[in-house]
């Protein structure tokens, strides 16, 4: 699509999500937010009104005007097959939010046809557009930090229980991220044993919190935190917090860097970071991966080993056990 004036996005979900993809696409010059659907018409309409876009009566109008030239898959985990699927048929490339699908075998299959098809298919992998999470990839890559030791992924947001009732638990809807983090800077653990709890919801039965310990190649072990439970207070407050630690030096990524005093969707405060994470990422999806043929950063071989990964921590909380990747 190299010379095309705009590229038309279309919305297929239009929950809370969708509001970050909505700016990220509006700070990308040439490109605008076509329109969407959503499963509920009074949200859709809703949302197609505060975006400025059309609402389509259904998803296959919405795949198959020659309007739209991208897909953002913005549903729930459950219909990400159905909907990329939908979407690359019809000759669309594809930005699927995480969690990518339910299973390896999903997530296999939207990478073989969107590889049959010649298009881009991104899976929603954002933390790692972030530059200080390039940065850190390249010290590490390059030897800069020496030795790698060790590494930590944290997150610390209380989600009231109605917010986390829409999630598959902390294990799925969290630790993805974290999971592709990792495999970004560091590569694939070898081992991970892993263990949750639910602390404080009274109804809603997935876990609120769950721990995860890594041992990679080169022997360096890595932590994995994932709390819906809890906000940390601290003076140094692990909110998102990702370090790797070095014998020659180390690095730090931090949600509390950038902080306003103002509701953030689901948060209590408006986490700066992670909008910008959001923009970085479709910025990325469409001037690198669109227009000039680029891979993402993160692709879906990356999502299926994630995918791999979690599958794994659900193994050993399951089994009570170190389980072997």
């Amino acid at each position: 699509m190299a010379g095309k004036e705009s590229i038309g996005v279309g919305f297929i979900g239009a929950g809370d999500i969708a509001i970050l993809h909505d700016k990220a696409v509006k700070r990308c010059h040439g490109a605008k937010v076509v329109g969407l659907w959503n499963r509920s018409q009074d949200r859709a309409n809703a949302r197609a009104k505060d975006f400025g876009c059309k609402n389509y009566a259904t998803p296959e109008e919405l795949v198959n005007d020659p309007a739209i030239d991208a897909v953002f898959i913005l549903t729930n985990l459950e219909t990400h097959l159905e909907y990329t699927k939908l979407a690359l048929k019809a000759g669309k490339h594809v930005l699927v939010e995480k969690p990518v699908g339910q299973s390896v075998a999903e997530i296999e299959e939207m990478k073989q046809l969107a590889d049959a098809k010649n298009l881009v298919c991104l899976p929603g992998h954002n933390y790692i557009y972030e530059a200080s999470m390039a940065r850190t990839k390249q010290l590490a890559d390059e030897g800069d930090l020496g030795k790698i030791v060790s590494a930590y992924v944290m997150y610390n947001i209380h989600h009231p229980e109605e917010v986390a009732a829409r999630y598959p638990g902390v294990v799925r809807q969290i630790l993805t991220h974290h999971s592709y983090i990792l495999l970004y800077l560091l590569g694939k653990p070898k081992k991970l044993c892993a263990m949750k709890a639910t602390l404080h919801y009274k109804e809603y039965t997935e876990e609120d919190i769950a721990m995860v310990q890594m041992q990679m190649e080169n022997g360096a072990l890595a932590h994995f935190c994932a709390s819906f439970a809890a906000d940390d207070h601290a003076a140094d407050p692990w909110t998102v917090m990702v370090k790797v630690i070095g014998t020659a030096g180390s690095t730090r990524y931090s949600y509390r860097d950038h902080v306003e005093i103002k509701p953030g969707l689901v948060h209590s405060q408006t986490y700066t970071a992670y909008q910008g994470s959001v923009m970085n990422e479709v910025k990325y999806f469409i001037e690198n991966c669109i227009r000039r043929g680029e891979k993402p950063l993160s692709t879906l071989e990356d999502a299926i080993t994630a995918q791999k990964m979690i599958e794994a921590c659900e193994k050993s909380i399951r089994e009570n056990s170190v389980v072997t990747l």
